[in-house]
């Protein structure tokens, strides 16, 4: 499974944002593929120079499909409008997610999966 994985950094004005971000919802639902989305608003940086505010994450089968929805029209539409709900202050990327239970974290490390 793939995961597009949107930063989006702090703002010190999220009301039109917050106003901006159910539209935004909207057009990510409907793009092609989408498996499942998860969204985690951050409480606090423990370490690093970034500063996330809100971590959204959008799950495809492959990669492929991940670029497909992006280029899909909703996924076009998605792109414009959250770069100016967010006036530029995001980071988009791809991720290969894998899940695991602690016993098992060993076996899939980054270089044996």
């Amino acid at each position: 499974m793939h995961k597009l994985v949107i930063v989006i950094e702090q703002m010190n004005d999220s009301s039109a944002f917050d106003e901006a971000w159910p539209g935004f919802l909207h057009l990510a639902e409907s793009m092609p593929g989408l498996l499942r989305e998860t969204f985690s608003r951050v409480d606090a940086i423990l370490f690093g120079k970034t500063l996330p505010g809100l971590i959204f994450e959008l799950y495809f089968d492959s990669p492929e499909s991940a670029r497909a929805a992006m280029a899909s029209p909703a996924g076009r539409e998605a792109g414009r409008l959250l770069q100016q709900i967010t006036g530029g202050r995001v980071s988009l990327f791809l991720a290969d997610h894998k899940e695991n239970t602690p016993g098992n974290i060993g076996e899939n490390t980054p270089q044996n999966s």
